[in-house]
């Protein structure tokens, strides 16, 4: 059995919209480019992939306003290149010059229910070694390196939820066994970021979906399909 299901939750999350230039506002419920994340820093090879199936909400939804102090800018990549050719350079960045207070919207006592698919990647043009891997005894090695390290709490880094200030908890759980319904609220979420499409990889492009909450459950379709746009 390739699909898995976690049980995250924080006590703070933002899953920030795109469309917000400046201030950070999160979406209502985590997305499924989130929710990959938090399913790869438990386990994550070259030669697999997430497929995020269902998302469900478990606490009500919940808001909070905070004020943080960020840095508003970033190290100039010119002056790391050419760091990395002489030697030597200046790559600090003084915080005290670049400080900025900003307002956030975030989401706070959150807990999701996330269900997931791991495959293998299609490596149909690569090496035989690859293929080699990429055969179903593999697939089912990994689906049980997957489980075994969930159940023992293992990750490859600290999960988070949309931002990695706010990390989360997870626990492996059996949906059969283990099945608290989910909140009974249901609603149009709107357009919602499904993840980056990374083809080219020197410009990856977002592709959003039309996301619908049914009584705290939200079914996420497949990348392939019409309903995922750019």
């Amino acid at each position: 059995m390739n699909r898995f299901c976690l049980e995250v939750q924080g006590d703070f999350a933002c899953f920030t919209r795109p469309e917000m230039k400046v201030e950070r506002v999160s979406y209502d419920v985590i997305t499924p480019s989130a929710a990959r994340a938090v399913f790869e820093a438990i386990l994550w090879k070259p030669a697999i992939r997430w497929r995020v199936r269902r998302i469900e909400v478990m606490n009500p939804i919940k808001w909070i306003n905070l004020r943080r102090n960020e840095v508003g800018g970033v190290i100039p990549i010119g002056n790391v290149r050419k760091a990395m050719k002489k030697g030597s350079g200046n790559l600090a960045q003084y915080v005290e010059d670049d400080r900025q207070q900003r307002a956030g919207l975030f989401l706070r006592d959150v807990k999701y229910r996330i269900h997931a698919e791991l495959e293998m990647r299609d490596t149909a043009a690569s090496t035989q070694q690859e293929r080699d891997a990429a055969s179903p005894d593999t697939l089912v090695k990994f689906c049980k390196m997957f489980e075994r390290r969930a159940a023992k709490g293992q990750c490859f880094n600290q999960p988070y939820l949309g931002t990695r200030e706010f990390s989360c908890d997870f626990r492996l759980v059996d949906p059969q066994k283990e099945c608290p319904a989910p909140i009974e609220e249901t609603r149009d979420l709107g357009w919602m970021l499904y993840d980056l499409d990374y083809r080219d990889p020197s410009d990856p492009q977002p592709r959003f979906f039309l996301a619908r909450m049914e009584a705290g459950t939200i079914e996420v379709p497949d990348w392939e399909s019409e309903e995922v746009r750019g």
